[in-house]
């Protein structure tokens, strides 16, 4: 099946070479002069940033944007949330959420339905279009993937996401931590 992937902003770097987990070194004790924290801060904003870019890039075809697909992605996970706990884990504002959902309903992907214990509140439900995007959605995100992760065989895939899995549970106990004091 072919795509119509944006292909100018989605290159692998060619000056970029992958290289093997066991070779980065680090040194045992960070030095004053190595300013660790700026470096990995900018790198993980800067990654996450572009990663972002692009991804709307190979979204573009399918005319969703950032918000609508990142509420679609969450809602295939977790379907049939009330909308102001989503509001709440996607960190947004009830109102600006309430304006993507209006836009997301109109266009038929998602439905509003009526809590059978509480009929105040609604719960926000994929419909069937809505799944069907979110399968195209995972396999543009995939093709996405293999591109943004080229150089990586598959134990460097999973140290990577190992990694990235710890620093966000230590990024959520520091918040939680801060939250509670």
């Amino acid at each position: 099946m072919k795509r119509d992937l944006p292909l100018k902003s989605v290159r692998p770097a060619k000056a970029a070479k992958a290289v093997a987990p066991e070779t980065v070194r680090l040194s045992a004790k960070p030095q004053p002069t190595d300013n660790w924290d700026a470096r990995l801060g900018f790198l993980m904003h800067d990654v996450s940033r572009l990663r972002r870019g692009v991804f709307d890039d190979f979204m573009k075809p399918v005319g969703l944007t950032r918000s609508q697909w990142w509420i679609l992605a969450h809602l295939a996970r977790h379907d049939g949330m009330i909308q102001s706990d989503l509001a709440n884990v996607l960190d947004i504002g009830k109102a600006a959420l309430g304006g993507l959902i209006d836009r997301l309903e109109a266009s038929k992907f998602i439905e509003r339905r009526l809590d059978d214990s509480d009929r105040r509140v609604k719960r926000i439900y994929l419909t069937t279009k809505g799944s069907q995007m979110i399968t195209e959605i995972k396999v543009r995100s995939h093709e996405m993937s293999e591109r943004i992760l080229a150089g990586l065989d598959v134990d460097a895939r999973h140290k990577l996401v190992d990694m990235l899995s710890l620093v966000k549970r230590n990024l959520q106990a520091v918040k939680n931590a801060n939250a509670t004091e």
